[in-house]
């Protein structure tokens, strides 16, 4: 097994020699065991052609979480290769053997979703709240997939030729190239493996450098389950290099991606220009609508999930509550109130709401950017600070289009609260971005829900309830600088799989008599 040292002691870093303690609160920190992860090459971990590695973090403490092999293009190169050569057998795989690994992986996972929480924690930041839902809810989306393996499906056609038979097929497109982000590490690698395994393809796939354990612990599960070697490879490493290595190589047939939009419009502009296929899944600033019917309490209940839920690292996050005036200054003081109630802290404390944000550079920039709309005229209702990685559940107030705020992500746990003179109004403020992935509005009032379901120019409209909800059946995808491409159910095997036409001459076919010899 090479150097692949997974969960083996390696001693305890200096700084984890003791209990630490955190914050302003004394929030105990339990030691951590450092972990050295490889790469995941043909079913083996192996070191990089250099030897490289770097520590990822965990967010709470910032002390190093693992030492991780920092992979090369050589590497990519070998990864790539590995997955075309298993993908001439994989493709011919019945579908029963695909959706057999998957639903093991499922079990698998079942079994061991308190691991899986505690790794989540521990490396994303992510609370016992958020962990747990995370590690309960991925083996439902792989039961999902394996679903749908038995209908990757094709269509007949009436042809006009006489004696022709004319019908589609659906054939898996080879090697994907996967890049996933740091705030779902399970859920999401798990969306860009399983679709593409359940359609046929390999995956050669580069978490992110700040969650590169859960994946590489991933990858060693559908491993278990059977998985043949060369399925699934996983590389890991800083740096664009790698993620352009991957795009360009000539035997990657399709790349997937999540994470920034920036990010995302370079990868779309270096597959184009070699035409390779690609789904882009990147960011927003959703919409939240709440219009003067609303019920209050529950409307308080739906922003605050919409917006602090996993620090409101989330690229469904519904940081735009539009509110109608008649109702503005109410919601404002009842959301107040309803936002001082949540805890923040340790995030394996069950009751922890709003734990540590992945990294202290970010609250730097939540803050500059709440600063500046402060200085434009928006009030700072609660909120606007930080101990280490914690940051403040914050609501800014009074924003207008105006300000930058407004229109920038912020991928933290900050509020905006706009004021909508109607609910015409809130409509044409909600589509005033270029994102287009998510958004919600709470009314009783069927017609304007309509108006909204309609009017909204965004990939997801949730009526009466958040802005974050994902399912592993529905078409998950977003417009405009939010995405490209769908994820989820027969959307996903759409764009995981090649369509090919074909027909059948019975007899011969009858041409003009110039065509004779």
């Amino acid at each position: 097994m090479g150097r692949c040292l997974f969960w083996e002691e390696q001693g305890v870093l200096e700084s984890q020699l003791n209990r630490v303690s955190y914050g302003t609160q004394g929030i105990a920190i339990d030691v951590i065991i450092m972990k050295t992860c490889d790469l995941f090459i043909q079913g083996k971990c192996q070191p990089s052609s250099s030897n490289s590695t770097f520590y990822s973090y965990n967010p709470m403490t910032s002390a190093p979480y693992a030492l991780v092999t920092q992979a090369e293009a050589s590497d990519v190169e070998q990864a790539i290769s590995v997955a075309h050569q298993a993908f001439q057998q994989w493709k011919q795989s019945p579908p029963a053997l695909r959706e057999r690994i998957l639903l093991a992986v499922a079990d698998l996972l079942s079994q061991r979703q308190d691991e899986f929480r505690d790794c989540l924690i521990e490396e994303s930041g992510s609370t016992f709240l958020k962990a747990s839902f995370e590690a309960s809810h991925t083996p439902d989306f792989l039961r999902t997939m394996a679903g749908e393996c038995r209908r990757v499906t094709g269509e007949t056609f009436h042809s006009n030729l006489p004696g022709v038979q004319s019908y589609s097929v659906r054939r898996p497109l080879g090697v994907i190239a996967a890049v996933t982000p740091f705030n779902f590490p399970l859920l999401l690698v798990v969306k860009k493996i399983g679709w593409a395994l359940a359609a046929g393809n390999t995956v050669v796939l580069k978490p992110s450098e700040r969650t590169p354990v859960v994946a590489l612990k991933l990858a060693h599960l559908f491993q278990e389950a059977g998985l043949p070697d060369g399925v699934l490879n996983v590389i890991t490493g800083e740096g664009k290099e790698l993620v352009e290595a991957m795009v360009d190589h000539p035997r990657v047939r399709y790349i997937t991606f999540t994470g920034s939009s920036e990010v995302g419009r370079q990868i779309a502009v270096r597959a184009a220009r070699q035409g390779k296929k690609y789904s882009l899944e990147m960011g927003g600033k959703n919409p939240l609508v709440i219009l003067k019917d609303a019920d209050l309490s529950y409307a308080c209940q739906v922003a605050a999930f919409s917006n602090y839920f996993h620090q409101g690292q989330i690229c469904m996050t519904g940081s735009r509550i539009i509110v109608e005036s008649d109702i503005y200054d109410a919601f404002l003081e009842k959301f107040t109130n309803t936002v001082a109630q949540l805890k923040v802290g340790n995030p394996h404390d069950p009751e922890t709401v709003v734990g540590p944000l992945i990294s202290l550079k970010q609250s730097d920039l939540i803050r500059q950017s709440i600063n500046e709309a402060v200085e434009s005229g928006a009030v700072l209702v609660t909120g606007g600070t930080s101990d280490g990685a914690l940051f403040q559940p914050t609501i800014v107030a009074d924003v207008k289009p105006e300000m930058a705020i407004f229109h920038k992500e912020l991928f933290g746990s900050c509020a905006c609260v706009i004021k909508a003179d109607s609910a015409e109004h809130a409509l044409a403020l909600a589509n005033q971005t270029e994102y287009g992935l998510s958004s919600a509005v709470l009314t009783n009032d069927l017609q304007k829900a309509m108006m909204f379901s309609e009017g909204l120019d965004t990939g997801m409209v949730h009526i009466n309830g958040p802005t974050v909800r994902d399912e592993g059946i529905i078409p998950f995808g977003g417009v405009k600088n939010s995405g490209l491409g769908r994820e989820g159910g027969r959307f996903a095997m759409e764009e995981l799989t090649a369509l090919k036409w074909v027909t059948i001459q019975q007899g011969q076919q009858v041409f003009p008599s110039r065509f004779s010899l």
